[in-house]
C-alpha cells in the first residue's frame, strides 16, 4: 500500500510504500529532509477492504496433465564436441564444396550442390559449414590437401 503525501516546505505531492513510514527521506524537489507520515485509519481500512475483496474475487485452479506414456523431452541431448568425439573413436569426414566446380555455362548451380549434400547426410549429422575465400594471386591452381595415413 502507498501513503500519498505532500512535502511540507514545497508542496511536492510525493508517494511512499506505507512499510517506509517514519523514515528520514530527502525531498526530491527541495532536498529538504522530511519524514514520511504514517498512514491515515482511513487509508489503512481502504487498503484492507481492497486487498480482502481482491482475494476473495481470485479463484485458482491448478492441472496436472495425465498421460498414458511419459512425455517427450522438451531439451535434446546436446552433440558431443569435436574433441569428445575424437576420444570415442568417432570418425569424421570433411567435404568441400567449391563455388567455382558448380558454375556451368553462365549457372550458379551452387545452392543446389549443397542442398543435395545436406539431403544426402542429413542435417543433423553436420557438425560445422564453414565458408573461406581463395585470395591467391594465382586462382589457376588447386591445392589439395590429405590427411596423413
Amino acid at each position: 500500500m502507498d501513503i500519498d503525501f505532500k512535502c511540507p516546505k514545497c508542496d511536492q505531492d510525493l508517494s511512499a510504500d506505507a512499510n517506509d513510514a517514519g523514515t528520514e527521506i530527502e525531498c526530491p524537489a527541495c532536498h529538504e529532509t522530511i519524514v514520511i507520515p504514517q498512514p491515515s485509519p482511513a487509508e489503512l481500512a481502504s487498503a484492507q477492504a481492497s486487498t480482502e475483496s481482491a482475494a476473495a474475487k481470485e479463484e485458482k485452479h491448478f492441472a496436472v496433465p495425465l498421460r498414458d506414456k511419459p512425455g517427450d523431452s522438451l531439451i535434446a541431448k546436446p552433440l558431443l564436441s569435436l574433441e569428445a568425439a575424437a576420444k570415442e573413436g568417432v570418425k569424421l569426414r570433411i567435404k568441400t564444396i567449391r563455388h567455382s566446380d558448380n558454375v556451368e555455362v553462365g549457372k550458379d548451380h551452387f545452392d543446389e550442390a549443397v542442398t543435395r549434400f545436406l539431403e544426402k547426410v542429413g542435417e543433423p549429422n553436420v557438425v560445422s559449414i564453414s565458408t573461406f575465400t581463395n585470395s591467391s594471386a594465382n586462382s589457376r591452381k588447386k591445392h589439395h590437401v590429405s590427411p596423413c595415413p
